[in-house]
Order: C-alpha cells, then structure tokens, then sequence
C-alpha cells in the first residue's frame, strides 16, 4: 500500500475528525480546553478564570468529555477537568503556537 493511500481518511474518520474540530470551532469551548491543558482544574476554577458562569462551563465540559477532548476525575467531592490525553494536548499546543506566529 503507498503512503498516499494510508493518509486517506475514511468518511467516518472524516466525519469523527470534523466533529472534533466543529466543537473545537466555539471560542469558548477552545478557552476551556486550553485552560486546562496543563493541570486538571473544578468546573468553578475554569469559570472563574474565565469569567463564565459555572452552568455554561459544566454544559460545554459535557460536550468535550462526551468526544474524548477531556476527561474528567473525581477527588472526594470536587471533579477535575483535564486533556483527555497527550495527543489532544499537543494538538492544541501547537495550534496556540502557530497561531501566535502571525
């Protein structure tokens, strides 16, 4: 099989890839997501540092977790919201930094 042949993505890959990057599209969904890149943070501190209501944050959690953008881990009472894993995190690390370059 040539290497132009596995870089072809299927429709439902397709379909999977575009999803990610529709939800990744929201402005404010993007801001979550980076704001917890680096350390798992609550629902209140993302909206704080956010200057968002704590509801309008937990709503737009539930969709990144739902398409594994993050992931969420429960200490005692309190869930942490962290980057699904290193793939998500470098994909948006680098999209930081490249769109910093111009």
């Amino acid at each position: 099989m040539s290497k132009a042949k596995k870089t072809i993505l299927s429709d439902d890959h397709a379909t999977a890839l575009a999803d990610l990057f529709r939800l990744l599209g929201d402005p404010t969904r993007l801001r979550i997501v980076v704001a917890c890149l680096r350390t798992p943070l609550a629902v209140s501190d993302i909206a704080e540092r956010l200057d968002l209501s704590v509801s309008l944050v937990s709503h737009h959690l539930r969709l990144l977790k739902g398409a594994r953008l993050v992931r969420a881990d429960r200490q005692g009472k309190q869930v942490y919201y962290g980057a699904d894993d290193a793939h998500v995190r470098r994909m948006v690390e680098d999209m930081v930094v490249h769109i910093a370059e111009h």
